[in-house]
């Protein structure tokens, strides 16, 4: 899986013109399943997402995961938004091919098993609409932006 992590004040998405899911300080995570991805993957991900120290402290060190944002034990909140998009291969010519994302099925499935997951494991998860047409509004925060990429360790094709 793919992941690409946004810092944020705050951050919100929305569907239709209405917002379906919305965070104040915390985590933006647009993520992508590939071919050959699993439980496993989503599982690594989310480990990553909860324990990532990219949150100052109070010396300003990135020292601080979005489980403890503050330093006070206040959780900063989640917000996963699928974007299949991720996925795109641009090595030849301008236009891209998303053949390595996971079929939209499995794609759908390994994201609601992630964000299953996160609820299970964080007070503050909220989402987006898989496959749907979203804006996506966000504050970032610093900005600090990070790429992960937890692919099994052996892809198809």
């Amino acid at each position: 899986m793919i992941g690409l992590l946004q810092r944020v004040r705050e951050a919100r998405v929305e569907v239709d013109g209405a917002v379906v899911g919305r965070i104040g300080p915390g985590l933006l995570a647009l993520v992508c399943a590939e071919q050959g991805d699993g439980p496993a993957q989503a599982d690594k991900l989310l480990a990553k997402l909860l324990k990532l120290r990219i949150f100052s402290d109070e010396a300003g060190k990135m020292n601080r995961s979005v489980q403890d944002i503050d330093g006070q034990g206040r959780c900063g909140g989640l917000l996963i938004v699928s974007q299949f998009t991720l996925a795109a291969d641009t090595r030849g010519g301008n236009r891209p091919s998303f053949t390595r994302a996971a079929a939209p099925a499995d794609g759908e499935r390994l994201y609601d098993y992630l964000v299953a997951q996160a609820r299970a494991a964080h007070p503050i998860v909220q989402t987006g609409r898989f496959a749907a047409d979203m804006q996506v509004h966000l504050i970032n925060d610093g900005p600090v932006t990070i790429a992960l990429d937890v692919a099994p360790e052996v892809r198809p094709g």
